[in-house]
């Protein structure tokens, strides 16, 4: 059975808005069209989201592990023991969150063989997005920009222990050092132990015997954090860079979250991009063009070139000069995309005599 939360990376008691900003983060990462994207796992992660923001379907998936309806007890029509309608114990499905569900009675099970439940851990920290700017020259070159956000960050009194510099942990009292407490369920198939972290140590077990005086025994503060960007050249507007364990601190030493970074690149003056292509245009005086002169355009790299406009050319198509557009971000060739020439022609003010002499002689030729 898929654990759609665990697909999502959130909690059972998530929020409909946490549901959607997981879902929508993991759907950004995995995008199939996104460099490093992963089809299989970008349905896996739409599956996951269509179930858990549905009420309805959420509902019955937590207490059967399945988004599909019940019908005679048992998801799809399924019947135990021949025992219609719940085994014929007056035994109702909807009023099983009462009792528990199924992830309970299960962990039930594995606690009466021996198998201790693994303890959780302190809260990992959240993953962060932000967003920054650049022109256009500097995705063509590639840039290392420093920005600053306001986060959570380890405690520097503490060094994200939690506790003063030179105390120690001590036993729980509430779980008297196991991380967990012990509770009994009444389910459907009889009485059980179920097993619950403990809230006061988190499920470590100890806690400390003076709680840092700064964070509180969080092992984390909130305050500015300086991360640089590395950008290569080539990045398209939109795309996400990730930086490893630069989004918030977890607790007391917890794995830190991840950062993305979106970066947008601004609207050039000159230049329209297209992927990797660029696409400038390019007044041509008619005089010039029916001499046969060549045309200076400008490049990207901030300076010019001059380009040949071929016999019988329709000026109406763009003329496509190789590897003077953007580079192929990753490329380790160093290969670009083309530069574009749009011709506008421009006709003169007003033709002179030679010039309009010239210009019937060519009409008489063609």
């Amino acid at each position: 059975m898929k654990d759609y939360y665990t697909i999502l990376g959130i909690a059972r008691t998530a929020t409909e808005d946490e549901i959607k900003k997981a879902y929508r983060k993991l759907a950004h990462q995995y995008h199939p069209d996104k460099a490093g994207g992963d089809a299989g796992k970008f349905k896996e992660i739409n599956e996951a989201y269509q179930v858990l923001s549905d009420k309805k379907k959420r509902a019955n998936y937590d207490r059967f592990g399945t988004a599909e309806p019940m019908s005679g007890g048992f998801p799809g029509g399924a019947q135990w023991g021949g025992f219609p309608e719940g085994f014929g114990f007056g035994f109702d499905p909807q009023n099983m969150g009462e009792m528990g569900d199924l992830g309970d009675i299960f962990d039930s099970f594995m606690e009466g063989l021996g198998v201790r439940p693994r303890r959780r851990t302190y809260e990992k920290g959240s993953d962060l997005e932000i967003q920054e700017q650049v022109t256009l020259e500097e995705a063509f070159r590639g840039i290392s920009k420093s920005v600053r956000l306001r986060t959570f960050v380890q405690c520097a009194k503490c060094s994200g222990k939690g506790a003063e510099p030179g105390s120690a942990f001590e036993q729980c009292s509430t779980c008297a050092g196991q991380g967990e407490i012990r509770e009994q369920r009444r389910t459907f198939f009889g009485s059980f132990s179920q097993v619950k972290v403990c809230e006061k140590c988190h499920g470590s077990g100890e806690v400390p015997k003076k709680p840092c005086s700064v964070c509180k025994g969080a092992g984390r503060t909130e305050s500015d954090r300086d991360v640089t960007v590395q950008i290569l050249p080539g990045i398209e507007d939109g795309q996400l860079i990730k930086i490893q364990g630069m989004g918030e601190a977890g607790e007391r030493g917890a794995a830190a979250g991840d950062l993305y970074v979106r970066v947008r690149v601004r609207a050039h003056a000159t230049f329209e991009r297209h992927a990797s292509d660029l696409l400038v245009h390019a007044n041509v005086p008619v005089i010039e063009l029916l001499l046969g002169k060549k045309i200076e355009v400008p490049t990207i790299s901030g300076g010019r070139i001059a380009v040949e406009i071929p016999a019988g050319f329709n000026m109406k198509d763009n003329l496509r000069v190789p590897g003077e557009g953007m580079p192929h971000i990753g490329s380790r060739n160093g290969s670009r995309g083309d530069l574009l020439v749009s011709f506008i022609i421009k006709a003169p003010k007003k033709p002179g005599a030679k010039a309009k002499k010239l210009l019937e002689d060519l009409e008489k030729e063609s």
